[in-house]
């Protein structure tokens, strides 16, 4: 009863603000719920209106190219990082400080500064790429997807095989940025807690630094690798602010092709006060996350070593 009572706080605020709020978001996506809360019972109508919509299929499109350029670009590029940190180098307290201050630093003052920082004229991306005879890419403006552009204009493309636009990769890119620094300290704890006898024993029968990656670093970091990239895919899914921030007015340009389904979800929920057809498009992308993760469980964890 002790136990009850220190858990009974956590209960309470979990309940209060996680279940409640769910099962409301579910009653409400049965009614057609407008602005005042004026309502009318529709049952699964918003949900078959979802299934028809092609800007819910284009907004998923956006998101699953997202998540599938900064999922594992995160993935190498921290690890790497990781690994670096890893070592016995100068200021490596410095280092680690530099790399972690993204992570704290408000998604609404980075989305502010790498909107800066692409600017076609005025940025300091274009700046430096003028060094090199590179000019004139317009980052968050540019619909063209990519495949798009390697393929030739000669070579026309269906819309879903046309690649994430420039501008959702500029939006990639910021992501990326951003969320190095978590993924890193994840993969640095995982690292620092291998055991050091594994690599003198390794030495000792002459194994070089690949080896040693391949049969001791990375099945031992497997858990490690296997909870950031359920959380990477996790939080790319999730991706608003910058996308809300960078990409207006109106936001989701150009031509919708960074219009991703959180984005979507905000539209229509507190710009067309489209509240019962809102809480559709996230009872969809909860659905969708819990897949995700119940895949990479059932495929990915097998592969796992805890021991």
């Amino acid at each position: 009863m002790s136990g009850l009572a220190w858990l009974l706080p956590a209960l309470i605020i979990l309940v209060g603000f996680r279940v409640i709020p769910i099962i409301l978001s579910v009653r409400m996506s049965l009614y057609d719920w407008g602005m005042a809360g004026a309502r009318a019972f529709v049952g699964l109508g918003n949900y078959a209106a979802v299934l028809r919509d092609p800007v819910f299929w284009q907004s998923l499109l956006n998101t699953g190219w997202y998540v599938l350029f900064e999922v594992p670009l995160i993935l190498f590029i921290s690890l790497f990082v990781a690994i670096l940190l890893n070592q016995k180098i100068r200021g490596l307290g410095v280092y680690r400080t530099v790399y972690y201050l993204p992570v704290v630093t408000s998604i609404v003052a980075v989305s502010v500064v790498w909107r800066w920082i692409l600017q076609p004229d005025r940025g300091l991306l274009n700046y430096i790429l003028s060094w090199f005879h590179i000019s004139g890419i317009r980052w968050l403006q540019d619909p063209r997807g990519l495949f798009q552009l390697i393929a030739g204009p000669s070579v026309h493309l269906p819309s879903t095989l046309r690649g994430p636009s420039i501008a959702l990769l500029s939006l990639v890119m910021m992501g990326i940025w951003k969320g190095i620094g978590y993924s890193t300290i994840i993969f640095l704890t995982g690292l620092q807690n291998i055991d050091k006898s594994y690599y003198e024993a390794a030495r000792i029968d002459g194994a070089g630094r690949g080896a040693m990656f391949r049969k001791i670093t990375w099945p031992l970091i497997s858990p490690t690798t296997y909870y950031v990239l359920i959380m990477s895919c996790i939080s790319a899914f999730e991706t608003f602010a910058q996308v809300w921030i960078m990409t207006g007015p109106p936001a989701g340009g150009p031509l919708s092709t960074t219009k991703v389904v959180m984005y979507y979800f905000y539209e229509t929920s507190f710009e067309l006060w489209r509240l019962g057809y809102g809480a559709a498009i996230a009872f969809f992308a909860f659905l969708i996350i819990l897949a995700l993760t119940i895949l990479q469980r059932v495929f990915l964890e097998r592969r796992v070593q805890y021991g």
